[in-house]
């Protein structure tokens, strides 16, 4: 009943990247930039160590 339904909103998108196909790379290009990043385990543990212990009550004051 509601299979075929697209929303205004799906339907530009598909539009949109049925006329620029070349978007798609772009978006793993810059997806690349920020989230497939190889992590360094050194700096990880470094930032690790490097935390500070939180108080039990934030709001109490010293």
């Amino acid at each position: 009943m509601y299979d075929k339904y697209q929303s205004d909103t799906t339907q530009f998108l598909n539009d949109l990247i049925q006329k620029n196909p070349e978007l798609e790379q772009e978006r793993l290009q810059n997806r690349a930039l920020l989230w497939d990043v190889t992590l360094n385990p050194e700096e990880q543990a470094q930032y690790e160590a490097a935390k500070l212990p939180k108080k039990p009550y934030a709001y109490q004051p010293d």
